[in-house]
């Protein structure tokens, strides 16, 4: 297992500067997603991992050994593309023995190897298939099983689940947070699903017009977004931007909101996230939850849309504050547009982010 680093790396294609001085690390074993728009920089940053692009600036580090000037056959990484680029006239056990021969290593030993990466991948009966006779997901397991045999340091994955359906990117989605588990090898993975980063990774590193936005395990990232791109980039977020007042954030209308967060000095400009599941929508009459002591709004009902295991609703305050709020379906009777409504959320889901980015 190897730890890889990136201390101030800055790339320009022509006048276009792509990453600006990202610094970021990828502890030993742990599987990291770079999740993004497109353009914000991240499968430049994985080629300039790989090799394939030189930095302008800064270093790449592989278990502590500086590798800018190294090139991608000296680097000992493994790398899976969204194309899978299998050879087609080669034999799935050919295709995986490939790196294998580049090294020298044939015979009874590759053959050895080949069959202990094919059980991992879980295709040890498909050897001698060509890849005309495979679904997409097991091309994709092939194209695991070549990048990984010859046991590199880190493997870089390049959106390789995007081409896969819905029903087959869900079951590869498991079946690779196995394998690199089993493998414990250190696992670089771009894409731009959020949900895909949430359920695979160790770490989520999320990229904003080639700058690092937030860096932290999917937990960290989710609930507590530091900036309004991360807030409105991963999942879905309500924003009010507000004043800092008697130790809550007041809004543009007068209602006062409260967090736990520590707030700046009063008078201070700020912004607070507030999820949209963490909102409560509930009859505007029924009496409130005791106990903690809630934020509360009334609101009424401007949309409804069903998807038949919840309901996402848009409301609208009489101050003109606009909420998106996501709600199982276990209500008797789901609300309508018009219906008037009460909003509640706990203030430990009220999230300050920095008012300054994004």
């Amino acid at each position: 297992m190897t730890a890889v680093d990136v201390l101030s790396v800055a790339k320009s294609f022509g006048k276009t500067e792509v990453l600006s001085d990202i610094s970021v690390h990828f502890a030993q074993g742990s599987f990291t997603s770079l999740l993004g728009p497109s353009g914000s920089g991240k499968t430049t940053l994985l080629r300039i991992l790989a090799g394939f692009v030189a930095p302008d600036r800064g270093r790449i580090a592989i278990g502590g050994r500086d590798v800018t000037d190294v090139p991608v056959w000296a680097r000992n990484i493994g790398m899976v593309f969204q194309s899978y680029a299998l050879f087609p006239h080669m034999s799935v056990e050919d295709n995986v023995a490939f790196g294998l021969a580049r090294r020298g290593i044939r015979g009874e030993a590759a053959r050895r190897e080949v069959a202990r990466v094919l059980d991992l991948v879980r295709m040890p009966e498909f050897g001698r298939r060509k890849p005309r006779e495979l679904s997409g997901g097991q091309q994709q397991r092939v194209a695991l099983a070549r990048a990984i045999v010859t046991q590199p340091s880190v493997l870089l994955l390049d959106e390789p689940l995007s081409a896969l359906d819905r029903r087959l990117r869900q079951e590869m989605q498991v079946e690779l947070s196995r394998i690199q588990r089993e493998s414990g090898l250190t696992t670089i993975f771009v894409t731009h699903d959020q949900e895909e980063a949430l359920s695979l990774s160790d770490t989520v590193a999320i990229l904003d017009r080639g700058a690092i936005a937030q860096v932290g395990t999917p937990a960290e990232v989710y609930e507590h977004p530091r900036t309004r791109f991360a807030a409105e980039f991963l999942g879905d977020a309500n924003i009010l931007d507000g004043i800092v007042g008697g130790g809550r954030v007041i809004l543009p209308g007068g209602a006062a909101v409260r967090t736990l967060a520590s707030l700046p000095p009063e008078g201070s400009a700020v912004s607070v996230a507030i999820r949209p599941e963490k909102i409560d929508a509930v009859e505007k009459d029924r009496p409130s939850a005791k106990g903690e002591d809630r934020n509360r709004a009334p609101a009424r009902i401007s949309a409804a849309l069903y998807a038949g295991t919840s309901f996402t609703y848009d409301a609208v305050t009489p101050d003109g504050l606009r909420f998106k709020i996501f709600a199982q379906n276990r209500q008797a009777r789901p609300f309508a547009v018009g219906d008037d409504v009460r909003l509640e959320w706990s203030p430990a889901h009220t999230v300050l982010i920095d008012a300054d980015r994004g």
